[in-house]
């Protein structure tokens, strides 16, 4: 008899065949419509893929026969370590294959807010492009700056050699521990976080969200940069407090910010960070290319097989 696994996102078809090939798939296009539905399949369910849901002790107990839970993000905040470990559930996630796209998404949302580009390309759509372009829409430039990169995992490393082999950028790092690879190739300069904030004229956010990252960027954060800095969050919403975000740009404590998450997503309409000019938004797409979705979705795929079937996933987390 195969394994029981329950597929709750949506899976290019390629892949949904490969998993079928071992396991007896059950598939949910929405859980909150089938959330009951969902939850019946979790009692014999040996495998769950997906993204997003929040897998802790409430839904645990719920599925006495899960082996593994594999994440098709490199992120896992959603998923309660602890408690899956105690139950003897591998945990799996999918790092190394969205590296390179989320960092060309982070460091072009950099450029971006920084030469002003969505504003300016509005300007021009809307027919208002009626003369020579003034001071009052020039950008500031990014080769040969400093950029505070606050996270120097893999994305982050992406991130610090596009800025420095590409535009000559200066970079400071603040870490858990020393990366020895970002040193030697990219000449970055490990620091505290008080001192990358005051020196850096871009900050760019990309640590996991863990209980000592949630709120990590608040108005005493914000205090310390330049008046001059552009802001970037390439990491999660919750890692800054971002009523102190939205009061730090509305006095001009910061220049301007760059964001791919929010503390809401989808981002409340009334959010006043939309009506800002001097802040770019994008819908949390740091990894949405079709080769890289597709890339996500195999590995997961590979970690959840081999988890079901007995063997060690090659992303186990736990």
């Amino acid at each position: 008899m195969k394994p029981k696994v329950i597929n709750y996102k949506k899976l290019p078809l390629e892949i949904k065949n490969y998993i079928e090939q071992y396991c007896d798939v059950t598939s949910f296009d929405n859980l909150e419509t089938q959330y009951n539905e969902f939850i019946a399949a979790l009692k014999d369910a040996n495998g769950l893929i997906g993204s997003g849901l929040k897998v802790d002790k409430e839904l645990l107990d719920q599925a006495p026969s899960l082996k593994v839970v594999s994440n098709v993000s490199v992120g896992y905040n959603n998923l309660d370590i602890d408690e899956l470990t105690k139950r003897n559930i591998i945990a799996t996630n999918t790092p190394d294959v969205l590296t390179d796209t989320t960092a060309d998404t982070i460091f072009g949302l950099l450029l971006a807010t920084a030469r002003r580009l969505p504003e300016l390309d509005a300007l021009v759509k809307n027919k208002q492009w009626n003369a020579i372009i003034g001071e009052d829409l020039y950008g500031v430039d990014v080769h040969h700056k400093t950029l505070g990169i606050i996270g120097m995992g893999r994305i982050g490393q992406g991130i610090a050699k596009r800025a420095h082999l590409g535009f000559d950028m200066n970079i400071l790092y603040h870490n858990r521990s020393r990366n020895e690879k970002a040193e030697t190739e990219y000449n970055a300069t490990y620091c505290e976080l008080d001192e990358l904030l005051q020196q850096a004229d871009y900050v760019c956010l990309m640590t996991p969200l863990t209980p000592e990252t949630e709120g990590l960027i608040g108005k005493r954060e914000f205090s310390l940069m330049k008046k001059s800095a552009i802001f970037i969050n390439g990491s999660r919403g919750e890692t800054v407090v971002e009523r102190d975000l939205i009061e730090a740009l509305q006095n001009g404590t910061i220049l301007a910010a760059g964001l791919d998450v929010f503390e809401q997503e989808p981002i409340n309409k009334d959010n006043p960070l939309l009506e800002m000019k001097n802040v770019v938004t994008l819908p949390h797409i740091g990894s949405a290319t079709y080769e890289t979705r597709f890339n996500m979705a195999k590995l997961a795929a590979e970690n959840l097989v081999k988890g079901v079937m007995g063997e060690i996933p090659p992303n186990k987390i736990n």
